[in-house]
């Protein structure tokens, strides 16, 4: 069978992976988080595991699958099996001889651990399982050129979908029909779904740095944020943009400008080589100058690909040194309770250049 669909080199990520795995001291890797187990094979089905080891790449699923586990996986023996995918995958590990297994503990539970456990026999249990991290997460975190082409894509559709929503937005809709038309028209366009429940926050709402969509109607005189994102191929963007609705009281525009210019700040900073700390500080300087940073109370970014949060993680003090190919969020905000609140984040794509803004829509003063 094919290893590469897309342009997606399956065979090259799975070798890179469970090299790590070795590395760490185990024979074989066990991948049982969906995502992951997309990234390396390419299967998008609900319910699989797959082991690696060696040249070979194993994927356990269930009946339902059956047609469609052979049509995506990419190079990959497929295993259907009425037991539990990773319970199929271990008792198979098992038969082969493979007697130390690499998992993540970050995505196993306690219980997913004894489901393991009691795969297999108790002659070979102790010393099974190796816990090596976040190794596929890691891998994950810089894409290669066909994810960052179908993230352009993604990230252009939310830039056209908020072009769209200018022209709809007006007091006294309610928050709920705003996010229903603006998922609406993403459908409309091609979206598998959205990359995480849409944001509408307005008038003293839009102080909640997460203020989901309400029945709350827009105000005649105030502040929209609308913070949402698509999903296209498997992957997500992420964006966020403010608009003020009437004529902006005294001071309202001075706050959106330095949340602008700290925006502005950490995007130029964007660099291989850059700390995601020092993109962060380069966002949270600008609001301190403004005497506004005490109203900034969350972190400046985040990875994006498969899922919508992923490393690298762009806060204070965070030493992990950003790489080429790396796609990241850069969403400074200022929240003042009771009063108005605002956020603008770009999707960035790390290059040896810089950083490449992939939601180039408007970023200056709207007022509707």
């Amino acid at each position: 069978m094919l290893s590469r669909i897309g342009g997606m080199d399956f065979r090259s990520r799975r070798k890179k992976a469970v090299g790590v795995a070795v590395a760490a001291g185990a024979d074989a890797l066990l991948v049982t988080h969906l995502p992951d187990v997309r990234y390396l094979t390419g299967f998008t089905g609900s319910n699989a595991a797959v082991v690696l080891a060696g040249g070979r790449a194993v994927l356990f699923t269930d009946a339902r699958y059956t047609a469609q586990a052979k049509a995506e996986a990419a190079g990959v023996r497929v295993t259907i099996d009425k037991r539990p995918a990773v319970a199929a995958a271990c008792g198979w590990m098992e038969s082969e001889g493979i007697r130390r297994c690499g998992f993540d503990g970050t995505r196993t539970t306690v219980v997913g651990l004894e489901v393991m456990r009691k795969a297999v026999s108790g002659k070979v249990r102790r010393g099974m399982f190796v816990e090596v991290g976040t190794l596929v997460a890691d891998l994950r975190e810089v894409k290669d050129e066909s994810e960052v082409a179908l993230m352009r894509k993604a990230a252009l559709l939310g830039c056209d979908l908020f072009d769209g929503m200018l022209g709809y937005l007006a007091p006294g809709l309610r928050e709920v029909e705003v996010a229903a038309e603006l998922e609406h028209a993403a459908r409309l366009r091609g979206a598998e779904g959205m990359s995480f429940e849409t944001i509408v926050a307005s008038g003293e709402r839009s102080a909640l740095p997460h203020g989901r969509a309400t029945r709350a109607k827009l105000p005649k005189r105030g502040f929209v944020t609308l913070d949402f994102g698509v999903v296209l191929d498997g992957y997500c963007s992420d964006m966020t943009r403010t608009v003020h609705l009437g004529k902006a009281a005294p001071g309202e525009w001075e706050v959106y400008d330095s949340v602008l210019e700290a925006q502005t700040a950490a995007v130029a900073c964007v660099a291989p080589g850059v700390t995601a700390g020092e993109v962060d500080e380069a966002a949270r300087s600008v609001l301190r100058r403004s005497e506004l940073d005490k109203y900034f109370s969350h972190s400046t970014g985040h990875g994006v690909g498969l899922e919508i949060h992923e490393g690298p993680r762009l806060a204070a003090k965070q030493t992990q040194v950003l790489q080429e190919g790396m796609v990241i969020t850069i969403e400074p905000g200022v929240y003042m309770p009771g009063k108005f609140g605002l956020r603008i984040e770009d999707m960035v794509l790390v290059t040896a250049a810089g950083g490449e803004v992939l939601t180039p829509s408007l970023k200056a003063w709207i007022e509707l």
